[in-house]
């Protein structure tokens, strides 16, 4: 063979090489097709006993279960204020007074005329009706005369004192109270209390929350609840509903329901107007079958989950109990350590390799980069 014959054929067999190489690399850095490659792995989870609990949850406010405006019911210039903000009051105890010089007289008259009719007797219907209404104007003026003295409406602490000694004031219906009684059959903002004084119940709070429309069949008074208040995150606190509002509230389209809730030990530290999460346990079961909720899948009010028989998946039609958010109470249809398939997690064995290579250009001789000449990938 000579020298020119022998070099064509080993410049051949180098270009082959070269071009064998340069396919290969091409596999290898791009994968063999334009699409990376998915691959699927099948998860599963063995029905086990547990607990299972459905909560319905709901965003509230702190509120007293008691605040009471008192105002004075009769006409006056304060002489007195017995209480400053802070203090702790009982029901009775005397709040503020005003001068009662001029209702002491008023009672004084009333008097010296029930004396009078007294004296022309009651023999006739018009003396009757004479005596009759001395005995209303001597008791008018009686109440006059007490409604001078500001009493507490209930037990509390004074919240608010607008008043001042000298001040005239106008009577008023007395007092007037908001918020909910001790045990918490009714509740309302507490800051809509208003008054000459106000006497608010620091000790028996309650939260007051909001559910959706959809949620709402599902509270009923005495279930358990767990309350955490923002401002004490780390200390969640017992709690009972006590009562569901029978109307709902309105806004931008949103139906909801007011739920009270009594608070069981509530920390020293808590506030009326702290803003709170709710979670209300609607239903529980204890050491139950169950399946993570994942599994279930219900249609037109049949359950069913997909089991993992053999290598092969079986759908199994269950009947199911308490439904919470992680797992689900199955009744019937499944036993113990039987596994159910959760839903497929696809991964791609090649996007990383994708987004680093951007276009997806094999390298050719022209230009020196990866967006030169040569093979062009599907860049996907």
């Amino acid at each position: 063979m000579t020298r020119r014959r022998r070099s064509l054929v080993i410049n051949g067999l180098l270009v082959v090489v070269l071009l064998g190489a340069g396919v290969a690399g091409y596999l290898v850095f791009f994968g063999s097709s334009g699409s990376a490659q998915s691959a699927t792995s099948t998860r599963t989870a063995a029905a086990a006993n547990r607990d299972v609990s459905e909560v319905v949850t709901a965003s509230g406010t702190v509120q007293s279960s008691y605040s009471a405006a008192a105002s004075f019911g009769a006409s006056g210039t304060v002489t007195e204020i017995n209480v400053k903000v802070g203090d702790v009051v009982t029901k009775g105890q005397q709040l503020a007074k005003l001068d009662p010089t001029q209702a002491q007289w008023q009672v004084d008259i009333a008097q010296g005329n029930l004396n009078a009719a007294l004296e022309k007797g009651t023999g006739t219907n018009a003396l009757l009706t004479a005596y009759r209404q001395t005995q209303l104007a001597l008791q008018q003026a009686k109440d006059n005369l007490a409604a001078t003295v500001l009493t507490a409406p209930g037990d509390g602490t004074i919240t608010s004192v607008t008043g001042a000694i000298g001040q005239k004031v106008g009577s008023s219906s007395g007092s007037s109270s908001t918020g909910s009684t001790s045990t918490g059959s009714t509740s309302s903002a507490t800051t809509s209390a208003s008054g000459f004084v106000v006497v608010t119940d620091l000790k028996n709070l309650v939260v007051k929350a909001n559910v959706s429309e959809s949620d709402v069949s599902k509270l009923k008074a005495d279930q358990t609840a767990t309350v955490t208040v923002n401002a004490m995150a780390g200390t969640p606190i017992q709690a009972k509903v006590t009562t569901v509002d029978l109307t709902p509230t309105t806004a931008n389209n949103v139906v909801q329901y007011g739920v009270s809730l009594a608070l069981t030990q509530p920390p020293a530290e808590l506030k009326p107007g702290q803003s709170a999460s709710v979670e209300v346990t609607v239903a529980s079961a204890t050491g139950v079958l169950a399946v993570p909720a994942a599994a279930v899948q219900t249609v037109n009010g049949a359950s069913s989950v997909a089991v993992l028989e053999n290598g092969a998946e079986t759908r199994k039609t269950v009947e199911i109990g308490v439904r919470g958010d992680q797992y689900v109470e199955i009744k019937s249809g499944l036993t113990a350590g039987e596994e159910v398939v959760l839903p497929q997690v696809s991964t791609s064995n090649n996007s990383t390799n994708r987004q680093q290579q951007g276009t997806g250009q094999f390298p050719g001789t022209g230009g020196g980069n990866r967006n030169g000449g040569g093979f062009t990938g599907t860049g996907r």
